[in-house]
């Protein structure tokens, strides 16, 4: 093996290690700030697909779900939007006592236009969000959310960033998290305790 190809091979282990270890946390639900909840999330004011502002205010009273991403994704956002459709479907009636909310990290490209299409292949209830490139930043900032703009061979780029559904209760408060590649069984588990505010 080349130094070039080892050195790769190290890079990957060590970005593997360091999302692993920042889901590790997020998963925790138990390791909380002195207030009893984690220090994750915070009041937003972003911009819906209407092109209205919308506080993070009004989704209080119910418990909601955060998802970070961008429509020209090619994989697992879609996957994820389409698995908590199914979710909403699973829950029946209880469906209507969450909120789903997607927040786009392409502010750039990602319109509210855009978005209310991009949205409308999936559950209707779910609320798209986008931004300031300086407000996406500071939300994804408070979720300790990762994203970044990485170039493409095309002279495009995409966008790389955090995986995880965030799960906060009524308050807005962190509860639990969910990961890409968790199977509906648990997610699904999580989303109900969510809802009855255990």
């Amino acid at each position: 093996m080349n130094r070039k190809f080892l050195a790769v091979l190290a890079f990957a282990f060590i970005a593997i290690g360091l999302l692993s270890g920042a889901f590790y946390f997020l998963a925790g639900n138990e390791r909380t700030s002195g207030s009893g909840s984690a220090a994750i999330g915070g009041p937003f004011t972003l911009t819906d697909v209407k092109g209205k502002p919308f506080s993070s205010e009004s989704l209080k009273g119910k418990p909601y779900l955060v998802f970070f991403g961008f429509t020209h994704c090619p994989e697992v956002c879609p996957t994820t939007l389409f698995d908590l459709t199914q979710d909403m479907k699973e829950l029946g009636p209880d469906a209507d006592k969450l909120n789903i909310v997607f927040i786009s990290v392409d502010p750039e490209r990602d319109t509210p236009e855009l978005i209310e299409t991009y949205l409308s292949n999936f559950d209707e209830r779910i609320i798209g969000l986008t931004g300031t490139p300086d407000q996406i930043a500071e939300i994804a900032r408070s979720f300790k959310a990762f994203y970044r703009k990485v170039p493409t061979s095309d002279g495009d780029y995409t966008v790389d960033h955090q995986v995880t559904i965030y799960m906060m209760d009524r308050q807005g408060r962190f509860a639990l998290a969910s990961n890409y590649q968790e199977n509906q069984e648990t997610r699904l588990a999580k989303i109900k305790r969510v809802i009855a505010g255990s």
